[in-house]
């Protein structure tokens, strides 16, 4: 059967070669070796034994970087894997204080029901668990609740961490954006497995030594939004490549986010440093400046030298799969849309604020893709704060209403929708509306958790899918957006040297300038 002139592959999952060897004689070398005829010894992997006996040589030993609320909201999905052992935990936070959530008692609740304790407190400043004391007393207790007589150490620095616990497996790294790249740095140098929430990096060129690093390395890697892409993408490229819609020409997705409060001045008060934290190893590789409480826990997001903004945020959910699928590669042309704030001066006279340090309150990014292979030149618009595309013409005809998240694929013919960020459940309007919520038994089939993939990858000697080394392209992008929001001019890129052409300045945007002791070749 001929193919649509306009139809584009579905890049199916990728293949994954294994690794071939590890770089020490240590316990990690024999992980999920079976057979070993050399030694007549046989390591049976926990999923042949139904994950429910696991020999001791079969364990994961893996430290737990980052122990603030999300932290603390993941922390059950590996700590009760059986093949998993939590050996050590680290946070430059030792006490909860002044810790941020959606709910004043639902993260407290959960901790109290993974240890068993149903009068379990923070001993902080409010029902709010986090930080490092809150991390190993949790973790502690829940290894005596299941009877395991487990050791786990507790850090301030991840770098004291590396030194001193000789025997990881793994890390799984769940600290604010900008420690990101340093810390999967430090585990990728001594092959060590890593996992870590997104971004990769905020900042472009730390991101792509981080991904090099990864391709060089025997170590298996997870980045975690890879486990939320969505199931209707396949779907979606059905339609695409069928022509339902024609030529694809744009696709724009948007976000309510952010959720948290941004900043338009930078604090000028300095509160004291809360009891037991560590100031300077949080601030990390970024520049040293007083303490102050609107930096940190659930903020740090908002602010350029600490986060990734509203698209590092949740555009990864949602974009990932968007570009595997239609493979994007390095955008030429990256055109900003955002919202300022005034004051009025003390003489009287209005006056806009420069911004230079945090992410505005809503703003849209256009990024436009060249052509590959049969898919021609597409735009790619992001939306965040509110923001969403003009309403098509289709959707008054029809009725619909814009969700206040989603996906819109748009051609010459025709739109194809999915409703938040998941790609879930998409229709097609094109001479009508066509709901599809049955996809294809491989899409809609039940994965695996994502963590527990990155276990058996590493008892595999395997990568995994989501591995650092598909995270280029989406990295590029949410980096790509801060350095346009923070220029506030269009850009002309060149993916090849990774250089802004047109805006020299904004160039610095796209680096980081380490504090000495914090690069990537000293951690």
């Amino acid at each position: 059967m001929k193919k649509h002139p306009n139809s584009i592959k579905a890049e199916s999952s990728k293949q994954f070669t294994e690794n071939s060897s590890k770089d020490s004689i240590g316990r990690r070398k024999f992980i999920g070796e079976v057979g070993s005829a050399a030694i007549g010894l046989t390591i049976v992997p926990s999923t042949v034994l139904g994950g429910k006996h696991v020999a001791p040589s079969d364990k994961i030993n893996v430290a737990y970087i980052g122990l603030g609320t999300q932290g603390l909201r993941q922390l059950p999905d590996i700590i009760q894997l059986d093949d998993v052992q939590i050996t050590a935990v680290c946070d430059p936070q030792r006490k909860a204080i002044d810790y941020y959530d959606w709910s004043p008692t639902g993260l407290r609740d959960q901790m109290r029901k993974l240890i068993g304790n149903p009068n379990w407190t923070t001993g902080g400043n409010n029902t709010i668990p986090g930080g490092l004391d809150n991390g190993k007393e949790i973790t502690d207790a829940y290894y005596a609740k299941t009877g395991k007589n487990y050791k786990c150490n507790a850090y301030t620095d991840f770098r004291e961490l590396f030194e001193k616990e000789k025997d990881l497996d793994a890390i799984q790294v769940m600290t604010p954006d900008h420690l990101h790249g340093i810390i999967c740095a430090a585990a990728l140098k001594r092959n060590i497995a890593v996992s870590v929430h997104k971004p990769l990096s905020n900042r472009l060129i730390e991101g792509k030594k981080v991904f090099d690093m990864a391709h060089k390395s025997n170590a298996t890697t997870h980045l975690q939004p890879w486990d939320s892409n969505g199931s209707g993408m396949p779907k979606v490229m059905e339609w695409i490549n069928n022509g339902a819609i024609g030529e694809l020409q744009e696709v724009h997705n948007w976000s309510f986010r952010p959720v948290w409060p941004q900043y338009a001045k930078l604090p000028t008060d300095a509160p004291k440093v809360p009891d037991g934290f560590d100031w300077d190893v949080w601030l990390g590789p970024e520049a040293s400046r007083p303490y102050h409480p609107h930096y940190t826990n659930m903020t740090f997001r908002g602010w350029y030298d600490f986060g990734g903004g509203s698209m590092a945020d949740m555009g990864h959910y949602s974009l990932w799969t968007v570009f595997e699928h239609l493979k994007l590669g390095s955008p030429t042309i990256i055109e900003p849309n955002f919202n300022h704030v005034c004051g009025i001066s003390e003489k009287g006279t209005a006056y806009k604020i420069k911004n230079d340090f945090s992410f505005p309150f809503a703003s849209s990014m256009r990024f436009k893709y060249p052509a590959v292979e049969n898919r021609p030149a597409i735009d790619l618009v992001w939306y965040d704060g509110g923001m969403r595309p003009p309403v098509p013409k289709e959707f008054y005809d029809q009725g619909i209403d814009f969700p206040s998240e989603g996906i819109m694929f748009k051609g010459t013919k025709g739109i194809i929708m999915t409703r938040g960020f998941l790609a879930k459940d998409p229709y097609l309007l094109a001479k009508g509306v066509q709901n599809s919520k049955e996809v294809s038994a491989a899409a809609g089939s039940v994965k695996m958790p994502g963590i527990q993939r990155f276990i058996e990858g590493i008892k595999a000697g395997k990568q995994i899918e989501g591995g650092f080394r598909q995270a280029w392209p989406i990295t590029e992008a949410v980096n790509l957006y801060a350095a346009a929001l923070r220029s506030q001019k269009t850009l002309l890129y060149d993916g090849a040297t990774m250089k802004i052409k047109n805006d020299q300045k904004a160039n610095q945007y796209l680096d980081r300038m380490y504090r000495k002791g914090w690069s990537l070749d000293e951690v």
